[in-house]
Parts: structure tokens; C-alpha cells; sequence
């Protein structure tokens, strides 16, 4: 399971707009590559990253990014919402199978 980092304001007020940031450690290798042997190193990237809440009557996207093999090793997001009562649901989805979920309360005043 990667490591990963996420960043929500301890204190918002329900309306303000507030900024979200995640870091999720992962190599992204982009499968171009050559090993110290000379064989190809195999493509390993984070294809997908989805952020949804759910505030008890509905689950919608808030944000959803596209990775491709350009992007840096521990890809770093950063998005700004409204902030309203619910639950946020985190999603990277990657190469091989990989998929890592987690969540966060968000609690504005």
C-alpha cells in the first residue's frame, strides 16, 4: 500500500471555498526506460485520481485528473471545493491493478 498525504483545513465554514491537496507516493515509471542491463524498465504509472464526497443524500465528483507517463514520481493534487458536511472518497487507479482509496471527514462549522 503507498504512503499517502492529504491536507484539509482544520476549521472551514460551511460555503468558504477551501483548497484540498494529496500526495500519494508512487515511482511512475513511464515504460521508456532502459535498466543499468539494458532491458526496458516496464511502464508503472497512476492512470486515474477521483475525489468524491458524499454528504448522506448524494456521492458526487468534486475532481478527477488524468495521469499520463510525463508525470512526476509521488504526484501532488491540488483543488479548491465548497466545503459542506460529508465524507471525501479518495481513488488512485494505476497500472497492474493497482487502486488505493482512502477517505477524510469534512466537518465545516
Amino acid at each position: 500500500m503507498a504512503r499517502t498525504l492529504i491536507t484539509i483545513p482544520p476549521s472551514p465554514k460551511k460555503g468558504d471555498v477551501i483548497e484540498i491537496r494529496v500526495l500519494i507516493q508512487h515511482q511512475m515509471e513511464t515504460g521508456f526506460r532502459v535498466s543499468a542491463d539494458g532491458t526496458l524498465v516496464p511502464r508503472n504509472i497512476i492512470k486515474k485520481f477521483t475525489c468524491r464526497i458524499n454528504d448522506g443524500t448524494s456521492d458526487d465528483t468534486v475532481f478527477a485528473a488524468e495521469f499520463f507517463p510525463a508525470v512526476a514520481a509521488n504526484p501532488y493534487v491540488a483543488f479548491h471545493l465548497v466545503a459542506v458536511p460529508g465524507t471525501l472518497t479518495f481513488v488512485w487507479e494505476g497500472d497492474n491493478g493497482f487502486s488505493q482509496t482512502e477517505t477524510a471527514v469534512l466537518k465545516p462549522a
